[in-house]
């Protein structure tokens, strides 16, 4: 009997490699659902809560998807514009504009400011951006942008409160709040009644200053001018015209006007004849009087000429008395 033989089969050896990885592979299956079914059964919730986990995580991922599929398509930029065109045509835009808490500074500038916004929907108003206009104002210390539906735009200010004035070195008046911070340049009657102040950075010690007039507050109102010298300390000139030399630190400074104040209600120092007070030294005071220098060296020149004439006349007084003694003695011979 013919026997037909096969070729191409697998062989012995094959054949046991393949039934070896089929073994293996089966053994990593069955020791990686342990693993994962110990570790599911570790957690500290039911299958359930687990099923619920897993399906909140997928539609959330599917719900930032679709975030960003509408965002790339455009559409919530469609939907704002169809609903400030439909609101606008209701009547929701701005067509009146209110400002509330103006006193000093000039209104126009707000409205300039803002001037943009006319006409424009109410949903699509950006408050937060035209607070910050408005703040870009020099008088303005603060704002609140509100709407009040249907077609008005509210904008109340705190406007910045004038402290003083500072002269620059080209002489112009620029007026300042309590900060130092610039609000307008101004001309002298405005300035009138405000406390001047001058010096390279002058404005940025302003704070400085008002602690230091606290020190003395009798002298506060009298004070017209501070000149802030050299960076370091103050001059202050009073409505007299006198002026105050102080030293450096405040701790110093603060002490010598405290001082000058007590000097100033025993002895009324200020509408004297003093034109300077100089108490930059620790243990005592120079004061400088106007013409005392010229009425001293006049004094000394007087002084000097009256001693040369008498120096001059003392030989011409010796020489009379020597001819009167002569004289005298010329009678008493004869007769002898």
């Amino acid at each position: 009997m013919a026997q037909t033989i096969r070729r191409g089969g697998k062989g012995v050896r094959r054949a046991a490699a393949t039934r070896n990885t089929r073994a293996k592979v089966a053994t990593a299956r069955k020791q990686t659902g342990t693993i994962v079914d110990q570790a599911v059964r570790a957690l500290p919730f039911s299958d359930e809560t687990l099923h619920r986990i897993v399906m909140t995580v997928i539609f959330g991922i599917a719900a930032i998807l679709l975030w960003v599929i509408i965002q790339m398509a455009g559409i919530p930029l469609l939907v704002e514009e169809q609903a400030a065109t439909l609101s606008s045509k209701a009547g929701f835009k701005v067509v009146h504009l209110q400002v509330r808490g103006v006193n000093r500074m000039n209104e126009l500038k707000i409205y300039d400011k803002i001037l943009g916004q006319s006409d424009q929907a109410m949903t699509r108003l950006d408050l937060e951006g035209v607070r910050e206009q408005v703040l870009q104002l020099s008088w303005v210390k603060d704002a609140r942008v509100s709407r009040q539906l249907p077609e008005t735009l509210v904008v109340d200010i705190v406007e910045r409160s004038p402290h003083a004035v500072m002269r620059g070195d080209d002489g112009k008046l620029t007026l300042i709040d309590e900060t130092g911070h610039e609000l307008e340049a101004v001309s002298k009657a405005r300035a009138r009644g405000l406390l001047v102040l001058s010096g390279e950075g002058a404005e940025q010690h302003v704070v400085d200053l008002g602690k230091l007039l606290e020190a003395a507050p009798a002298l506060k109102p009298q004070v017209a001018e501070a000149e802030w010298i050299g960076n370091r300390r103050w001059n202050l000139t009073f409505k007299t015209g006198q002026v105050l030399a102080l030293p450096e630190g405040d701790r110093e400074s603060a002490g010598a006007l405290l001082t000058f104040a007590r000097m100033d209600g025993v002895d009324r120092l200020l509408g004297g004849k003093v034109a300077a007070f100089d108490m930059r030294a620790p243990d005592r005071i120079y004061l400088r009087v106007p013409g005392h220098a010229d009425q001293m060296a006049a004094d000394a020149k007087a002084a000097a000429a009256a001693k040369a004439a008498a120096k001059k006349a003392a030989p011409t007084a010796t020489a009379t008395a020597d001819a009167s003694l002569a004289a005298a003695k010329a009678p008493k011979t004869a007769r002898d």
